[in-house]
């Protein structure tokens, strides 16, 4: 007998696919629903049917697209619990490509949850998906919590002024000049979010904390920090800082690294992601909430570029471009103490150890094709690189 049968949108997907072979693993039944967007899975391996090769075969199939309900109502049967992660993802990408990215993110979360909201009800009056989790992302957050220097009185500033950026001006002050120190930031942070992706995600959470409440569905959205590992589109230049800095590389060309390098973030390992995912589907809490999933450490984009290159074995020092993308925020990396409390859930696997494991990954796949210039030129043109 099997735990339940859960459906994986987006489950072809970089984490997709690693939370189904989690989800396989533990005992589920797994449905993938995944419309094989070209920019995602543009550089995969592909089986005759058009699926990656990676996609564990023990999981059943359904390529189609979600805004289409019949799709999705279809995709449902005989489902006990509901995965949500099939989205366009990409911060800049999403301010050139605006109605793109709210369909497919913000109409799609309506489409799964009015399908969801028709289903009837079981004998016993309840609903049959009996856990929901849905991906949001620390792009809702905007800037990170910080604190005031000298005085440990922690804020959460707005985003740096263009005035202040046009100057090359990077970090963040008060008004009377203390500068703020980055420290983790936690899920009663306030959302301030600076791109229509972040907007996009706020609104998932939004809507699925809101109906999973109506239909008494226990839901859990996870505010996922920078996750990296194998699987991941190598040739996508709008999403995964390292998978970016890796294509220029293997290219022989150096990672761009906008404004000085030192912003701060947090990279997670894919595979304590999907194990994040996968324990809370198994869990029995009824609990309606968010959570941070990251590493809970802070890493420069620089070190990032230096350790790629590093363990690539290519004397190539990063670019620093002093340039700035319009809604780049400066620092934020997780407090994960929550997930912790209530779900048991910590990260097991060191950045070093995590980027050696990509390294080896990235080498038996097909080289990836650099497509940088595309994006920087989509960005210079449209106004949001100064």
């Amino acid at each position: 007998m099997t735990k339940g049968h859960v459906l994986v949108t987006g489950g072809a997907g970089f984490i997709g696919s690693h939370l189904v072979d989690y989800l396989l693993g533990r005992g589920f039944e797994v449905t993938v629903l995944d419309c094989l967007l070209d920019q995602v899975h543009g550089d995969a391996e592909k089986d005759a049917q058009g699926w990656p090769v990676y996609l564990n075969k023990k999981a059943r199939r359904i390529k189609g697209n979600i805004l289409d309900d019949g799709v999705f109502e279809a995709s449902l049967t005989g489902i006990t619990h509901l995965a949500h992660l099939a989205a366009s993802v990409g911060v800049g990408q999403s301010m050139t490509n605006i109605v793109e990215y709210t369909r497919n993110n913000t109409m799609a979360a309506a489409v799964i949850l009015e399908v969801l909201s028709r289903m009837p009800l079981d004998a016993s009056g309840n609903h049959p998906i009996k856990r929901m989790v849905v991906a949001s992302s620390m792009s809702i957050y905007g800037e990170g919590e910080y604190e005031i220097e000298g005085t440990g009185d922690s804020t959460a500033p707005e985003l740096r002024s263009h005035e202040q950026l046009a100057e090359r001006s990077w970090e963040l002050f008060t008004g009377d000049g203390a500068k703020l120190i980055p420290i983790p930031t936690t899920e009663k942070k306030l959302l301030q979010p600076a791109s229509i992706y972040a907007v996009n995600k706020r609104d998932h959470e939004e809507m699925f904390l809101s109906v999973g409440r109506a239909l008494n569905i226990p839901t859990s959205a996870l505010r996922l920090f920078n996750a990296y590992g194998s699987r991941q589109a190598l040739s996508n230049p709008y999403t995964g800082v390292a998978a970016i800095f890796i294509s220029r590389l293997l290219n022989d060309q150096p990672p761009l690294v906008f404004e000085d390098g030192e912003q701060k973030r947090d990279f997670v390992h894919v595979m304590d992601v999907a194990n994040a995912f996968a324990t809370i589907l198994e869990s029995d809490k009824r609990v309606w909430d968010v959570f941070n999933v990251g590493s809970g450490k802070s890493i420069t984009v620089n070190d990032i570029a230096r350790t790629l290159a590093r363990l690539l074995q290519k004397n190539i020092a990063p670019d620093i471009l002093q340039k700035y993308r319009v809604g780049d925020i400066r620092h934020c990396f997780a407090d994960i103490s929550k997930i912790r409390d209530v779900f048991g859930v910590t990260p097991q696997r060191d950045f070093e150890e995590g980027m050696a494991e990509l390294i080896e990954w990235v080498k038996t796949a097909k080289k990836p094709v650099d497509k940088t210039a595309v994006s920087m030129a989509e960005l210079s043109s449209s106004k949001l690189m100064v």
